[in-house]
Parts: structure tokens; C-alpha cells; sequence
């Protein structure tokens, strides 16, 4: 990853976190695409001062969805279903929908494969770097006792309070410091397709790295 973001990345590693890009920004926006039809909390969206890596307005400040929600994230690995929990952290779903419906998503490569220690796939960033985000950061949404088995879909991060647009799956029971927004759980079909990502490793041979084989986000799909 370079610059900003494979500096946090490498600090973080030796402890077994994940990270993504993101700086504290001042300005808000309640623009956005609509993820729905339910009346949700306020939400606060802040420019964080970087580019967004793939033109896109922020999500609206009220969180469209309440409860369950399900979601197909195509990728050229298969497909992962997934149910997101807009009860536990409305604004992540919120951003996740608004950004999927936005077509943000689409044609994103996953970049980063971790096969020791933690086990997770990462995506969500347009520009397969590491270091791409869409323009805007947003709080946590925790309680502070997370954990991160299998089937867990959580917010990557650079910090308290930095989330963006990428995401991890976990693939396999991991052991993480609670400092990363769950929003949702993947079903055993979409378990399986990681686990045979992760049985081919990454490119590079070592235990983090672009996964071997591509997994291409193809689109991201509410139902």
C-alpha cells in the first residue's frame, strides 16, 4: 500500500489490526444517494480532505434502513451474501447502501488477503492501493465488547472514528481488538467462496498480500 495509509498499515500489523485510509476532515454533508424507505438516526459524514477514488456523493444524514437487511456482493469469485445489522450500526449500513447503490463498488478489485493471525479478505477501495476511500469518513459505531469469527463483515479503518468505504470478510475465527464497526454477517455460501480464495493465498507467497486469485466486485445488490 502506499503512503499514508501503508505507514498506519504497517504499524498496525505487528498487532494484528486492520486498516484503511481515512483523515478527520470538517465539513459535513447530508447529500447522498437513497438506501431505502425507513426512517433511520442521524448520521454525521465528514470530509476528510483526500479525493474520493471514484466520484460519489455522500450518504444522506438520516439512515434510510432499520432492522435486516440482505445483500448479494457479486464478485468474479462468486457470489457473498451477506444480512446487514442497520439496528447495531445504521450509519455504516447507510454509507455501505448509499455507495452500493452508487455503483461504487462496481468493478473494485479486493486488494488485501490475510492468511496467519488474521483471516480476512479487504475491499472496498476503488483503487486496489489501500489508500482510496470516498472522500468522507464517519464515526464507529461500537460497544466495545466486537468479536470477529467466521462470517463477520466489519469497517477496516486508520484509526477511531475513520471509517470510509472499505470493508473486510472474515473467513475464519479471528482474533481482533474491538475497534472495528461488525454491520453484518455472511451466510455459509458466501463462507465458502472466501474459503477457497483463501486456500489459494496471495500473490505474493507471503501472509498479506493481493489474494492469488482476483476477486473482482461485479456489483453490490439489495434482496
Amino acid at each position: 500500500m502506499p503512503a499514508r495509509l501503508r505507514f498506519v498499515l504497517l504499524a498496525l500489523l505487528c498487532a494484528g489490526a486492520l486498516a484503511s485510509c481515512g483523515d478527520d476532515g470538517s465539513t459535513g454533508s447530508d447529500s447522498g444517494g437513497d438506501s431505502g424507505s425507513s426512517a433511520g438516526p442521524t448520521c454525521e459524514y465528514t470530509e476528510d480532505g483526500t479525493p474520493p477514488a471514484k466520484e460519489v456523493e455522500p450518504p444522506p444524514s438520516e439512515a434510510t434502513q432499520t432492522g435486516e437487511v440482505d445483500v448479494t456482493i457479486a464478485t468474479s469469485a462468486g457470489d457473498v451474501s451477506a444480512t446487514l445489522d442497520a439496528e447495531a450500526a445504521p450509519c455504516t449500513v447507510n454509507s455501505f447502501l448509499s455507495l452500493a447503490e452508487q455503483g461504487y463498488f462496481d468493478a473494485t478489485t479486493c486488494h488485501r488477503l490475510t492468511t496467519s493471525g488474521i483471516f480476512v479478505l479487504q475491499c472496498g477501495d476503488p483503487t486496489a492501493s489501500g489508500a482510496g476511500g470516498p472522500g468522507y469518513s464517519f464515526p464507529d459505531e461500537l460497544e466495545g465488547n466486537e468479536t470477529y469469527p467466521a462470517g463477520t463483515l466489519a469497517m477496516a479503518n486508520a484509526g477511531p472514528d475513520t471509517n470510509g468505504s472499505q470493508f473486510f470478510m472474515v473467513y475464519d475465527d479471528t482474533e481482533l481488538a474491538p475497534s472495528y464497526t461488525v454491520f453484518g454477517t455472511i451466510d455459509e455460501g458466501g463462507l465458502e467462496v472466501l474459503g477457497d480464495v483463501a486456500a489459494k493465498g496471495t500473490a505474493n507467497g507471503s501472509p498479506d498480500g493481493p489474494p492469488a486469485t482476483e476477486v473482482k466486485i461485479e456489483s453490490v445488490t439489495t434482496g
